[in-house]
């Protein structure tokens, strides 16, 4: 696998998780965000984590943004900040933009000023079964770059009730699990010891033909 440099930009909940998988999984990742408390508590596990203000150009340039191959916009609440940094970033040379949207007037927004991809991870349960119904247990699929990507599945029988230690998709599949789903609440931060439950989401994360093997599993 070559390695990447990924740049996410907004450490919430939904941009640390990305980052810290990334890390793992042998790539370079610079993460950035306004809030110091939340660089400190990241720092440790990326490559880089810088405190910036991802709408000054200046400092972004600072940081040799453009010599980055895929950039992740995941700001939180902030639509004119998240718009500003995706402009930025794609101006600066950026080959690869997502961007997280809040909404379809936000995600409208995001593609015009060339956005490549545009995410809703926090979108409504009728589009992931709707989904669902199309793909059988692929509920959901992100495509971070043109060869990686992130998908939600169901797991597969042979999961159920096993740790993620004795399941280690990371040997068999080369993808990791950055986090799992028990009905309304969302564990970002899985441990070895963590035990898959019948009706519980898996968002994994690797290469696209890593993925594929998964898929061929679920849908056979």
């Amino acid at each position: 696998m070559n390695m990447k440099q990924y740049v996410v930009i907004g450490c919430g909940r939904f941009g640390s998780s990305v980052a810290r998988t990334l890390y793992k999984m042998g790539h370079d990742v610079l993460a950035i965000d306004s809030n110091e408390e939340i660089i400190q508590h990241v720092s440790d596990e990326v490559t880089h984590a810088v405190q910036a203000d991802a709408t000054d150009e200046n400092s972004l340039k600072s940081l040799g943004i453009r010599n980055f191959d895929v950039a992740i916009i995941t700001i939180g609440s902030d639509i004119q900040a998240s718009i500003m940094a995706t402009l930025i970033v794609k101006e600066l040379g950026i080959k690869y933009v997502v961007a997280k949207a809040n909404n379809e007037i936000h995600a409208k927004l995001l593609f015009k000023i060339g956005a490549d991809r545009v995410v809703f991870p926090e979108r409504d349960m009728g589009m992931r079964v709707a989904h669902n119904l199309v793909s059988s247990n692929i509920l959901d699929y992100i495509e971070l770059a043109p060869d990686y990507s992130i998908m939600e599945i169901a797991p597969l029988d042979d999961w159920v009730g096993k740790t993620l230690l004795e399941i280690d998709v990371r040997s068999k599949y080369g993808v990791n699990i950055m986090a799992i789903k028990h009905g309304y609440e969302m564990n970002v931060s899985p441990i070895a010891m963590d035990r898959i439950g019948k009706d519980d989401i898996l968002v994994v994360i690797g290469h696209n033909k890593d993925l594929e093997k998964i898929e061929k599993q679920v849908w056979s």
